[in-house]
């Protein structure tokens, strides 16, 4: 794969913050990528998600659904988005990049911010919406957008659609590693780094599906029961950043550092909050069988070949967070309704396809299953190019 696209650097005129947007292909003339906001966001890490987001589309791709592949995009913004003026910043830029979302790329949440507060912001800046750019390519734009808000509307237990899809990919995927190694869901400990939007919909799933959740990270540190936390209180305890109020801990859970997530005692570890969170230094201490990121590139490339070596298996996360960006697809195009039992179902046997083909070519090919979903997508790129056109 070849360098990007485009690569964008904004400056604020007002407090010289920088925003960045990478496009690294389009397929039929759009790209689809969120926007994070978080304090040090680069350049550098937005193109490596941007990449990540071209492999996700592509892995997607079934000739038989409504919903093709775009290509890969990913925006970025340099701020703590609990920064006063944060929300202001957040409309500059979307003024800045009005033009480009109009005509090219689809974004939406992504680490910091919320969906609604994007659409809030999209508003204010004068689009129509964050995904606007896709709407030409619809067959009914009325229908696929009314169907995409009955979505968002839907809410299970508290919880919003359109945070429990991509739990329930990252759960699938972890439920499909145990399948294939024969390990029973009952008694299987989990740790969760991360308790907002894909943290706190795995932790749910992974419960309801018998594992125990013994550990979840947050901003104040780490909660653990090595008998199990209750995640449901946890959740409902939560604020908009994912943080828990620790007035919802029982006497037996315990309050821990911040990174004793890393060395909890379990058998599967779930970073689902920050890139960057498991280094060649820390990883020394995970004891877990598998590492499963929730999160975008949250294990460095140096730490997961350490990894590798003492038999720790990383899921990697274009793979096992792709469900997310594909649940809003194959809603707007309509391969799928506004039906939570109809979405979860879609949503478990692609992600279950998915992660049973990756293990299985890692397995052959006798390599990581992050090479082989490279693998994969190199396989599948030439064909999407040929039907729908690709640029970049």
């Amino acid at each position: 794969m070849t360098t990007p696209l485009m690569s964008l650097t904004w400056t604020d005129h007002v407090t010289g913050r920088q925003g960045f947007l990478v496009v690294d292909r389009l397929v039929r003339g759009v790209a689809s990528g969120g926007l994070r906001m978080r304090p040090g966001c680069t350049l550098a890490e937005v193109t490596g998600l941007a990449r990540g987001m071209t492999m996700k589309e592509a892995l997607h791709y079934d000739p038989a659904g409504r919903y093709v592949p775009l290509g890969g995009a990913k925006g970025g913004i340099d701020c703590d988005p609990q920064d006063p003026g944060a929300y202001d910043l957040l409309v500059r830029y979307l003024r800045a990049m009005r033009p480009c979302i109009e005509a090219f790329w689809t974004t939406g949440e992504d680490l910091g911010l919320s969906q609604d507060l994007v659409d809030r912001a999209a508003a204010e800046a004068g689009l129509v919406s964050s995904i606007q750019a896709v709407y030409p390519l619809l067959d009914d734009e009325r229908a696929a957008r009314r169907r995409l808000a009955d979505a968002f509307a839907v809410e299970v237990d508290g919880i919003g659609l359109d945070e429990l899809a991509g739990g329930c990919g990252v759960a699938e995927s972890v439920l499909a590693a145990l399948d294939r190694a024969g390990v029973p869901y009952a008694g299987t400990r989990v740790a969760v780094q991360g308790l907002g939007t894909m943290g706190g919909a795995t932790a749910r799933f992974l419960t309801r599906a018998g594992l125990k959740v013994v550990a979840v990270a947050d901003v104040k540190g780490t909660l653990a029961n090595p008998d199990g936390l209750d995640v449901e209180a946890l959740l409902a305890a939560r604020d908009a950043y994912g943080t828990v109020d620790r007035a919802a801990l029982r006497p037996e859970d315990r309050e821990l550092p911040g990174d004793a997530w890393l060395s909890a005692d379990a058998e599967v570890l779930v970073p689902a909050a920050v890139s960057y969170a498991v280094d060649a230094v820390n990883q020394a201490g995970i004891s877990a069988r598998w590492v499963v990121e929730a999160a975008n590139m949250p294990v460095l490339a140096d730490a997961e070949e350490l990894l590798a070596a003492r038999g720790v298996v990383v899921l990697p996360d274009v793979v096992v967070n792709s469900g997310t960006n594909a649940w809003w697809w194959w809603t707007l195009f309509g391969d799928i309704g506004a039906d939570p039992d109809e979405a979860f179902a879609h949503i478990r046997r692609s992600m279950r396809a998915l992660i049973d083909q990756t293990l299985a070519r890692a397995e052959t090919d006798g390599t990581t299953p992050r090479a082989a979903a490279h693998a994969i997508v190199t396989d599948r790129l030439p064909v999407i190019a040929e039907r729908f056109g690709w640029y970049g």
